[in-house]
């Protein structure tokens, strides 16, 4: 990757970063691979979308615009409402490798990319899966 250019400029800025956050959402709400993940998010979509927009665009190294409308992010806090488990992240995953591989070029932004939004994910998780009636018979 040119270390000159941040990521945003590395995906089209502006519009690299809209599309990127516009196909998740697409991914998100018609493959049935994310029904769990769409369950936990208030339709219609939109205006999720657009924060999420807007948060790539710092996050991502372009104009800080989520910031700038609401604070500092505090992803935890704000998703602290959402049970967020092993399963949803993989599900958050699944809609984000394929969104990064429909909108990104260029491999080695793909690999970083792919890296940091795990990271992230892992990070958001607050909550384990939850078990099926025979491990609970199991514990007791």
């Amino acid at each position: 990757m040119n270390n000159n250019q941040s990521v945003y400029q590395l995906i089209g800025e502006i519009n690299g970063t809209r599309q990127l956050a516009n196909t998740f959402y697409d991914i998100m709400e018609h493959d049935p691979k994310a029904r769990e993940l769409l369950a936990i998010h208030p339709l219609p979509l939109d205006n999720i979308r657009e924060k999420f927009y807007e948060f790539l665009s710092g996050w991502l190294g372009g104009p800080p615009l989520f910031a700038n409308k609401y604070g500092h992010p505090r992803l935890r806090m704000r998703h602290a409402s959402f049970t967020v488990s092993p399963k949803l992240k993989d599900q958050w995953m699944y809609c984000m490798d394929t969104a990064l591989a429909q909108c990104i070029d260029n491999p080695e932004v793909v690999v970083a990319l792919h890296q940091a939004f795990a990271d992230l994910a892992e990070h958001m998780i607050n909550s384990p899966e939850p078990m099926c009636p025979s491990q609970q018979q199991q514990q007791q």
